[in-house]
């Protein structure tokens, strides 16, 4: 089975991009988060109506595609380097750092 780091798939959806011929300016950056909400809604959307599984993955994995393209958006336009594995590790540390339930102001019921 293939496996790969977020910092893989990040140049992955680069590769995809140039030869698919999305927009790759600055100007995209935008239209690429908002294309990952979008995605997210076609989750949420896709999870109400009862879909199976692998519809719901597939539109959360659009929205990580738009997300990993908006950061290597940034990479090339701003001309800084964006460790997304290190970024998860560290985000995750600190998550599980947080005492139970941290932020969470009312019960879900």
């Amino acid at each position: 089975m293939e496996t790969c780091t977020f910092n893989e798939a990040k140049r992955l959806v680069r590769q995809l991009v140039a030869e698919k011929g999305f927009p790759d300016d600055e100007s995209a950056l935008g239209q690429k988060l908002l294309w990952a909400f979008v995605e997210l809604g076609e989750a949420a959307d896709a999870y109400k109506k009862g879909k199976d599984w692998d519809t719901i993955s597939e539109e959360l994995i659009d929205a990580i595609f738009y997300i990993l393209d908006f950061i290597g958006l940034v990479e090339k336009t701003q001309g800084v380097k964006i460790d997304v594995d290190r970024l998860f590790l560290e985000k995750w540390r600190k998550n599980m750092s947080r005492p139970r339930q941290y932020g969470q102001k009312r019960e879900i019921h």
